[in-house]
Formats: C-alpha cells, structure tokens, sequence
C-alpha cells in the first residue's frame, strides 16, 4: 500500500477500495480480486465477522426457531391419532448448539480474512474524518472508492426506568442460559412475533406488547388478524398499547406498565425479563458520513439514487445502511448492483419491484411484492382482483388439518399481471418461491403457474388454486367480514 500524508500532516494509507463490513459486502470479494489482481482493498469491522445476519440476526435466530417448530408439531399428533408427549425441553442444549454452529462459521470466516494476502482486514470501528478519508482504531485510511455496508443495531425506545432495570435485545437474548419463566416481548412486528414464537415453545409464559393497533402491521390485515387468532393459543398478544414505564419488584422481578393509546387505560404485567423488540437504527452515528458529505435521511439511514451510489460519487451504501429492506436476501443482492455499477462500470439500476419476506412463526407467513392497498392506489381498484385459496380446500392440506389458512394473490385483472402475494399457514416460505420467480419474468404472468402440472396431493395445489379464484375488492371484502376476519 501506499503512504501519502494528508491535513494535519497524518499519515494516511492510500487503498483503491475500502469495504466497510463483513456482511453482504464481502459477496463479491473474490470476483473483485480475480479481476483486479493489484487492486489495494481494506475490508473493516468493529463487530464478529460476517455480518449482523450471522452473528446475531438471522442465522441464529432460525437455528432457535426449529426446535421450536418441532415442538409444535409434536403437540399436534394428537389429532392424527399419535400420543406423544414431550418430557423435557433442553433449552441450555438448544442455545449452545446455535451458539457452537454459529462460532464455527464465525471463525472461518475470521480466519479466511485474517489470513487473506489480498486485502488488509481492520478489526477496528471506523469514523469518517473528511470525504474518502477514515479513522481507523490509530490508523488514517483513503480510498476514493468505498463500500458502506455498515449495519444496524436494536432501536431501544425511551421507556422510564427500562435502562436501569435492564432489558434483553435480539442481540443479547441470543447469550441467555436459562428461560424465563415469564418474558415480555415489547413490539409487535416480526421479532416479537418470531421470539414469541421461540420462548413460548421452550415454556416462556410469554406477553406481546405492541404499540400499534395491528399485529404484524407490516402484513395484510386479515393475515394480521388470523395470526394473532392463532399465536394467541400460545402467548399473549396486547395491541394498541405505548410501554410508559418499568418498575423493579422487590422479588427482582419487572413490571412493564402499558397504556392504551387510544384510552390510556393502564396493563400491568409483571415478568422475569424483558425483550425489545421495537425496530432498528442505523450505524451512522458511529461512522459520522457527514464528514464525508454524505446525506442521511432524518433517522439516519443513508440515503443513496436508484443505482446505490451515495451523494458522495463512488461512495456505495447497501444493506442495513441504506435502510430500505432490512432484510438479509436483499443486502446480497444489492452486492450485487454495487459490484457492477462500481466495479465493472455498468448502469444497473435496483429493482425492488418483487421483495419477498418471511416470518418464522407459528404459523409462517411470507409475501412477495405489493399489498392490496398499495395496488388499489396505484392501478385504481376497477383493475385489481384478488385471488384466495384456503389450505384445507386442497387435498393434501385437509390431511394436514390445516385449517383457516390461505393464500391470496393481487393482480391486474387488465395486463393480467401478477403484483403481490401473501400466504399464511404451514410452509408458506417455501409456497411464496412458486411466485417470486414469475414477478421477475417480463409480463408477470400468472399463466406458468395455471397452465403446469402440480403433483396431486402437494401444498403447492393451494397456490395455484388461488390464481383461479379472483374476485373484486369489494366481493373478497365481504368474504372476510363473513368469515369473521374483516370487522
């Protein structure tokens, strides 16, 4: 590398490229090195390597969730004629095993960079001190090309008394030992519907407190619905309701005060620990990108044009950092935009058209593209139809027992275009790839699905038997205020 000395008369390390973070970023690192053998690359991360999917989001997370799976599947046997019954739940033996596979892959990946002859690895927080300029632990670093992929962190909300009395993350729930015997989740999105979902299996009384007035806001209604009818077997799901205060017990127990939003009627509810679960914020306040003149939006997410290039030119921020999915699948392939727009120089723009999205819950719920809403305001609601397919209306689905659940898809009853997706029930993570692929051919047309042969009795029937049942807005409507899911 080469030394240069820039303000102040520091010497900086002069790099072709810099790659902040081990997560996404990194997908590309091979291709980029094979292509560019004398490129100068820096690659840094504060954090365990492998970014915030690995380390503590989902890989851990779903490690969890299977055994958690099994359990409740287990409990069903008994409507199928099988008794079973379940002695002991290890929960200690759960959480080492997620902690050992994910500290394998941990220190592969660490060993694959410290090792590495082509990039020189930072295990170091980095701080922007001017444009293309990073502090770097007691290293200046240079680069007039960088990659931000700089993650974010557990948005923890301002609750009287909750930093003194203490609370579990979706970072630090993952070092526990022993189950609590009572858990209260604050937030009702996908965490906590997920954790929720974990910690009432292992034997957690568990008590979902959510501030919005729908469960799992993010999904359809009548999906938000039925899963808070189902998961309400399993745990208590309050909604509507701001967490106001935290009080310690003279037994060492917390008691999370709650107030309804619209009432301020006062809960109670008194438990072992507490999770948050209330959303994520950015990194940037760690990395300042105003140093280097590079825009963020209000909350801090930084803000990039439709190809992910930053306001700094050749400053490229995706993932996490961007803020626009927070989801693992789309940080890889925005690595992938990145890559070809920064390094083989194309004009590549990202297409968000069709992001697909799973909840690892009990039930599982997954979607693809627009909601129903979204669709009525775009195309006007004489051009959409709804198509709606209940499990137990199939052969194989009947045999599951696996009832009250549905598949319903949106689409533009003019193009006949498929525009979104949304499935609730059993596997509905693997069900929703049979119309991700579809959403990404040029007419998005439903006409594959129709027209191919699907193995009789299988799942996948319940998916293609709801593209031939469409109905207008305001006939699906009347269904679901029929069969109770729609007031």
């Amino acid at each position: 590398m080469q030394a240069i000395f820039g303000c102040e008369g520091r010497s900086m390390e002069n790099y072709d490229l810099i790659i902040i973070g081990t997560g996404s970023a990194m997908n590309y690192i091979n291709q980029i090195i094979d292509s560019n053998p004398e490129m100068k690359i820096a690659v840094i991360d504060k954090d365990e390597p492998g970014g915030i999917c690995l380390t503590r989001g989902c890989i851990p997370s779903k490690t969890l969730l299977y055994p958690a799976e099994l359990i409740r599947e287990v409990e069903t046997a008994t409507h199928f004629g099988i008794k079973i019954k379940i002695e002991n739940i290890d929960f200690l033996g759960i959480m080492e095993r997620m902690r050992r596979k994910v500290g394998e892959d941990i220190e592969t990946i660490r060993k694959s960079l410290t090792g590495n002859t082509y990039f020189d690895y930072y295990h170091e927080s980095a701080e922007f001190i001017s444009p293309y300029t990073l502090k770097v632990g007691e290293k200046t670093l240079h680069s007039e090309m960088i990659f931000l992929c700089t993650g974010s962190r557990p948005a923890i909300p301002p609750v009287k008394g909750l930093e003194e009395i203490g609370y579990l993350t979706s970072d630090t729930v993952l070092g526990l030992v022993e189950c609590p015997k009572k858990l209260a989740i604050l937030g009702g999105g996908y965490i906590a519907a997920e954790y929720g979902h974990f910690f009432s299996a292992m034997g957690a009384e568990v008590t979902v407190i959510g501030r919005n007035a729908q469960f799992l806001p993010q999904e359809e209604p009548e999906i938000s619905r039925l899963a808070l009818i189902k998961m309400s077997e399993y745990m208590q799901i309050i909604t509507n309701h701001e967490a106001v205060e935290v009080r310690k017990e003279e037994n060492g127990q917390k008691t999370v005060i709650a107030k309804e939003r619209n009432s301020g009627q006062e809960v109670r509810i008194t438990v072992d620990e507490i999770l948050v679960a209330t959303g994520r914020v950015p990194n940037t306040d760690i990395l300042h990108p105003e140093r280097s003149g590079i825009k963020t939006d209000k909350k801090g997410w930084i803000l990039v044009n439709e190809y992910l290039e930053t306001s700094q030119p050749n400053i490229w921020a995706l993932g996490d950092a961007n803020g626009k999915y927070l989801l693992k699948h789309v940080g890889n392939y925005e690595s992938g935009i990145v890559y070809l727009n920064a390094i083989m120089k194309e004009k590549v723009k990202a297409d968000y058209h069709a992001v697909p999205h799973a909840v690892f819950s009990y039930p599982e719920i997954a979607g693809v593209g627009m909601g129903e809403q979204k669709a009525v305001e775009r195309y006007g609601e004489v051009r959409i139809v709804i198509g709606l397919k209940f499990f137990e209306d199939t052969a194989k689905g009947a045999a599951m027992e696996a009832r009250d659940y549905f598949v319903k898809v949106i689409l533009d009853a003019e193009e006949d275009k498929i525009l979104g997706a949304h499935i609730i029930g059993p596997h509905a993570s693997v069900l929703i790839h049979q119309i991700i692929p579809l959403m990404y051919t040029e007419l998005r047309s439903p006409a594959p699905i129709m027209r191919a042969m699907d193995i009789h009795p299988s799942l996948s029937e319940v998916v293609t038997g709801a593209f031939y049942s469409r109905l207008p807005p305001e006939h699906y409507h009347h269904f679901l205020k029929h069969i109770g899911l729609e007031d």
